[in-house]
């Protein structure tokens, strides 16, 4: 059942001005189908008349003072430096005393000098995605002719520490290197690493001249992660995190789950009891309810002929961030871990509960060993924060406990202080 919903103050539209357009061809990426929404064509950059509105109409829509442009792609440096020169003054030209931020999400393969002291002049926030050290990089994330990115994405990412770039990093968790947590975690504090994103990649295949909806059942593509080990991978990290840096490195999923143990909504849309927030705009300026949900059913119409605002609270992208809410399995409902999870992300609920109701989520089984692992510690930062205390105790915290569980015995009370056993509480999630 749906209820209507007020009209969004602020809102994340992630901007693709080269639509799926991109100078690799990664074995797993799921966006470079999108080409065959628009044939045939040959000039995929964002025109300038309808680059202007998007900018114009997406600081109108605000009601806050912070307005965040999200640029994306395929791969936007394509378009040139001189191209994003071009937004910033247009965004200086709309932004009516309002606080314009800029990201920038790039495979880091043509940033040089120039596009470096853009960045700095500018404050853009780079995003640079990368899936570990060289062999777990290369598997998957090579050009159109095959060949291997990785050394030319370090040269990328060396020229951004060169001039002293803010830079934060994307790792894509699939099949290769999903057995390797704790040697990606490593590599990407090598690199200077302070902002981590760890983003599964779930995919499913279908026929060869059909677009691999989410709403289609498919066989689920070999590069996807699986479950169970993308679950261990995200605790052994937290493990070592929890124990060495926090307060110095950050990752995307660690903040968001202590958000959850706060009691505060969760700043990332796969999390929260409801979506709908998180849209995509491609470069003819066609929006869609989600990145994860470019299709023709989920066009919400093009900005050059309805206003942004009306396209962002019509009733159809409404109903699409409520039905995350509204079909969630009773099974779901009745998690000790739903207050975290909320069902995760719609499009990875293709499998059945176990009694049999459809909309169970592909990763269940990951998020239930990591949100159950990471309980204590984050009861314990919650805690540390409502004292007005720094978080950075949990280390201290962590490492003692970290003894009593190696003491622990079936049948004992958990060192974590719930009152249950050992084995039915953290137990469970320690193998």
């Amino acid at each position: 059942m749906t209820q209507s919903v007020p009209s969004l103050p602020g809102f994340h539209i992630m901007t693709k001005p080269t639509g799926p357009i991109c100078n690799l061809d990664c074995k797993y990426c799921f966006y470079l189908e999108k080409e065959r929404l628009y044939p045939p064509k040959t000039d995929w950059r964002m025109a300038p008349e309808t680059l202007e509105a998007f900018i114009q109409q997406h600081i109108e829509a605000h009601s806050i003072p912070d307005v965040i442009f999200a640029w994306q792609g395929g791969e936007p440096t394509l378009l040139g430096v001189d191209y994003f020169r071009q937004v910033v003054a247009l965004q200086n030209r709309y932004r009516a005393g309002k606080r314009i931020q800029n990201a920038f999400q790039t495979n880091g393969v043509l940033i040089d000098d120039e596009w470096c002291q853009f960045f700095k002049a500018n404050d853009f926030l780079v995003g640079i995605s990368i899936d570990g050290p060289q062999h777990l990089h290369d598997f998957y994330r090579v050009d159109r002719g095959g060949k291997p990115s990785f050394e030319r994405v370090m040269r990328g990412l060396e020229a951004l520490q060169r001039n002293q770039v803010e830079f934060n990093t994307l790792t894509v968790v699939n099949r290769a290197n999903q057995g390797h947590p704790l040697e990606v975690y490593a590599f990407l504090k090598e690199i200077g690493s302070l902002v981590m994103q760890f983003i599964p990649l779930v995919e499913r295949m279908v026929a060869a001249d059909a677009m691999a909806s989410p709403t289609q059942a498919g066989q689920l593509a070999e590069w996807s992660v699986q479950a169970e080990p993308y679950g261990r991978f995200l605790t052994r990290i937290f493990d070592q995190w929890v124990q060495n840096d926090v307060g110095k490195h950050f990752v995307q999923i660690f903040d968001i789950s202590l958000e959850s143990w706060m009691g505060m909504p969760q700043s990332l849309c796969w999390f929260r009891e409801t979506c709908g927030a998180a849209m995509a705009l491609e470069h003819n300026g066609d929006l869609y309810s989600c990145d994860h949900y470019v299709y023709p059913e989920n066009r919400l119409g093009n900005i050059l002929d309805q206003p942004l605002k009306s396209l962002v609270n019509s009733p159809q992208q409404q109903k699409f961030g409520l039905d995350k809410k509204d079909a969630l399995p009773r099974y779901c409902q009745n998690c000790d871990v739903r207050f975290a999870c909320n069902g995760e992300c719609p499009k990875h609920r293709f499998l059945q509960t176990p009694d049999g109701e459809e909309g169970l989520n592909y990763l269940c089984a990951g998020y239930l060993r990591f949100f159950r692992h990471v309980n204590p510690y984050m009861r314990f930062m919650a805690a540390m924060l409502h004292q007005r205390r720094s978080p950075a105790f949990v280390m201290g915290f962590a490492k003692e406990l970290e003894k009593e569980f190696a003491r622990a015995q079936p049948g004992q009370s958990c060192p974590c202080r719930i009152p249950q056993n050992y084995e039915k509480c953290c137990g469970r999630t320690r193998a």
